[in-house]
């Protein structure tokens, strides 16, 4: 992904996203939903938005779910 494709994504705004802090304080709940086998991003909008704009905290999400052996 190029420097530009991140920053636009960044740039983007979504009236849903929860932010850094918001994601973070439901990030775990949201993998548990994920591996409970439930849709997460119906469940958790707000970290779904956030998700998808916020490198650092996708990576969060993506350690955590390799700490769960996904």
């Amino acid at each position: 992904m190029s420097g530009w494709s991140s920053l636009e994504r960044f740039l983007r705004t979504d009236p849903l996203d929860a932010g850094c802090a918001g994601t973070f304080d439901l990030l775990d709940l949201y993998v548990e939903e994920r591996l409970a086998g439930g849709d997460p991003e119906e469940r958790f909008p707000g970290v779904a938005a956030h998700l998808r704009i916020c490198d650092p905290c996708l990576d969060d999400y993506e350690g955590l779910l390799a700490a769960a052996g996904v």
